[in-house]
């Protein structure tokens, strides 16, 4: 399943405005979505840019090497800043009724932004998942494996795959030559066999498989926390608030990002007539949910602030840094000058006693 809305807006037709047209719901030309959209979106893509660059800066300038969990939260903000630089093309898009001003290299491009974000943000949190599963429930057989070289390979590994799966953006994305729309052009002769095959894999990879490891993952973690707690064993403080802080964003990940995958299982049942689209407001919520999922790019480095102790101890340590640099930058600069200024008023001396 492409996550992208697969509704038609109204603006994307010529043909006769009706509830519904080839039993696809239809917008409203003048609906209240063009005008709010973009400016929501807009935040986000302003917000988005800001934190995720902060979260990036403090994990790459800090003096002290990522830990494996830190590798998988930046590669997550990296996903993230990677979605909201796009967005702002995709406001633009939605405020002129969803006709494409900008050619089709970024016709590809930007639906490609989305689902980049989409697959590498939850086989990152599967990567997060099972490194916490190793770190609580198997930690001294694992401790070899969670080395941060391989957490850089795997971050690498996902990008590659994530790139692979979403090749059919990069294919059949186009811009409608008769209204300037950018869509998925699937050939003509195998357009339903096509599309149903790209649905139902993605269904499969993007979410069924994902959430099914995280799901055993989490529930091996959480009992795990519990045990430690019932035997009066305290776990490794850093172990632990990194695991904290890490469910809590798989949580906020999970609430943005599962009502929109729910929605579009119900629309591709719908698509071979299970359901009804129009009579369950499919469209709409499909919509709504497509766009909440946004904010989950600005969430995370929210979370990284109010709930990493160690992300706030290092973000301090980095303004630390910069300010002791600026100091002894400072310092070299004035002893410069006045070694500048000593050498000066000598060579004078000397001038003057020759004469």
């Amino acid at each position: 399943m492409t996550l992208w809305p697969t509704s038609i807006p109204a603006s994307l037709s010529h043909e006769n405005q009706s509830n519904t047209v080839d039993g696809v719901c239809r917008y409203d030309r003048n609906s209240l979505m063009f005008t709010v959209v973009p400016v929501y979106i807009g935040i986000i893509s302003a917000l988005g840019i800001i934190l995720n660059v902060f979260v990036l800066m403090v994990f790459c300038l800090h003096k002290k090497a990522c830990t494996v969990a830190e590798i998988y939260l930046s590669n997550l903000a990296a996903a993230d800043l990677f979605l909201v630089s796009m967005l702002p093309f995709w406001a633009v898009n939605v405020a002129k009724r969803y006709t494409w001003p900008f050619g089709e290299s970024l016709c590809k491009l930007v639906p490609f932004s989305i689902t980049m974000n989409a697959y590498c943000s939850i086989y990152t949190l599967v990567l997060v998942s099972i490194d916490r599963y190793l770190a609580l429930v198997h930690p001294l057989t694992t401790e070899s494996v969670r080395r941060p070289l391989y957490a850089k390979l795997a971050c690498v590994v996902v990008w590659g795959v994530c790139v692979l799966l979403n090749v059919p953006v990069l294919i059949y994305r186009k811009i409608r030559e008769s209204d300037t729309a950018c869509f998925n052009a699937y050939p003509t002769e195998t357009k339903k066999e096509t599309e149903t095959a790209i649905n139902i894999t993605n269904v499969i990879l993007s979410f069924i498989i994902p959430i099914l490891i995280i799901f055993f993952c989490t529930l091996k973690i959480i009992h795990a926390l519990r045990n430690r707690l019932r035997d009066s064993l305290n776990t490794e403080g850093k172990e632990q608030k990194a695991t904290t802080l890490i469910l809590i964003v798989l949580l906020a990940f999970l609430i943005c990002w599962v009502p929109y995958h729910v929605i579009k299982i119900l629309d591709l049942l719908s698509r071979h007539n299970i359901l009804t689209r129009c009579d369950m407001y499919l469209n709409l919520t499909q919509q709504i949910f497509f766009y909440f999922a946004f904010f989950n790019s600005v969430l995370n480095p929210i979370l990284y602030v109010c709930v990493g102790r160690n992300f706030r101890k290092k973000v301090k340590e980095v303004f630390s840094q910069m300010s002791n640099k600026r100091k002894s930058t400072f310092s070299l600069v004035s002893t410069r000058t006045n070694l500048s200024r000593s050498v000066g008023t000598q060579e004078a001396t000397k001038s003057s006693a020759y004469l």
